[in-house]
């Protein structure tokens, strides 16, 4: 079953990239996606899925906004270097310079045993890199999306932190970096896990 999950996936990213992409930049995308899913084998999330689902998906999401070549790389792997061996060097060496930059923008840090001031940490360095390369956040972005979409995974109080971080952070940055329609999913998913009473309510309602 897992695997034909992931088979799924796959045949769906490509088939969101095929119109727009090169038969030679479709096989680099999909290349990437071996690479990852080998890379996070046997790894699972909290919703049970295997964890090469969650980056397909944030790929497909900038396939949908037909984002380039190296976006879509990035996003494969954008959690190699974090929760993997697999370093910036031997991503350079594959990928090339720029993927492996973008994939290290988004690359958590870890400056102290104090969980916020790691957050404060990670947030300023995805934002220096987004200096350097305004896809680092729309990534991001992408990445906060889909994790938005599987919070029900999670108990109610870590799904209320998230989604008011979310709300407070992310979302005002999507308006500010144009893509609204990332905003406008963020924001649903925030209220559905802020006010879900209110929100089930307004939902019947329409």
């Amino acid at each position: 079953m897992p695997g034909t999950m992931v088979s799924q996936a796959k045949q769906q990213l490509q088939a969101m990239i095929e119109p727009y992409l090169s038969v030679s930049e479709v096989e680099q995308v999909l290349t990437a996606c071996d690479y990852a899913e080998h890379a996070h084998d046997g790894v699972t999330r909290k919703s049970g899925e295997p964890y090469i689902i969650h980056p397909i998906a944030v790929a497909e999401i900038l396939g949908r906004m037909r984002l380039d070549t190296e976006s879509l790389v990035a996003a494969l792997l954008h959690d190699v270097i974090e929760d993997t061996d697999i370093s910036k060097e031997e991503i350079i060496q594959r990928f090339g310079q720029t993927v492996a930059d973008l994939v290290d923008g988004l690359t958590k840090l870890t400056v102290s045993n104090n969980k916020n001031d790691n957050k404060a940490a990670t947030l300023r360095k995805i934002l220096i890199a987004t200096l350097n390369d305004p896809r680092v956040i729309v990534i991001k972005l992408a990445d906060r999306l889909h994790n938005m979409s599987t919070l029900f995974a999670l108990k109610p109080n870590r799904r209320q932190e998230i989604a008011s971080e979310t709300l407070n952070i992310f979302v005002p940055i999507a308006r500010l970096v144009g893509v609204n329609e990332i905003a406008d999913q963020l924001e649903l998913y925030c209220y559905q896990n802020l006010e879900p009473e209110l929100f089930n309510r307004l939902h019947l309602e329409l």
